[in-house]
């Protein structure tokens, strides 16, 4: 085995550990459940989220809820952010901030999480929300969000 060959089933080994760890989180979080949330796509750097639309998850409009959008968006970036986190660190989101550029209208919603900048203490990852029904996907709301890495906490885990 050369050493690139090494190199290449460490880092799909590495992967696949991350990936458990993410799917093994995301599967404790009650709100995504509750929504109707499934991961998608893990990456390095890169998680999506799809969301099937349901009337309960809508405001007063028909429209995706704002607060749903978010939801998804701020789950969807901090998963992305485990995808370069070290395995014995954590997560909390301290900061995000939410545009909404169209009404949630669609059969179905993605949400993906993208890192800006990964950091030892901080983790800046945008995300993008987008519809998807008949044509093609349309961006309905972007974020920007800001993750306090945590270390050493028993009452905080991934």
């Amino acid at each position: 085995m050369t050493h690139g060959n090494f190199r290449s089933q460490k880092i799909k080994a590495e992967n696949r550990t991350v990936e458990e760890r993410i799917r093994a989180s995301f599967a404790r979080q009650g709100a995504m459940e509750m929504l109707g949330a499934e991961l998608t796509r893990i990456s390095h750097k890169l998680v999506e989220i799809e969301l099937p639309f349901h009337q309960k998850l809508t405001q007063q409009h028909g429209f995706l809820h704002a607060g749903v959008i978010s939801a998804a968006l701020d789950t969807a970036c901090s998963y992305a952010a485990y995808t370069v986190l070290e395995p014995d660190a954590s997560l909390l989101t301290i900061e995000f901030k939410v545009n909404m550029m169209s009404p949630g209208r669609g059969e179905r919603f993605l949400f993906r999480g993208e890192i800006t900048k990964p950091g030892s203490t901080i983790i800046v990852a945008d995300g993008r929300g987008y519809a998807i029904g008949d044509g093609p996907a349309k961006l309905i709301a972007s974020m920007t969000s800001t993750l306090m890495v945590i270390r050493g906490r028993q009452d905080i885990r991934e």
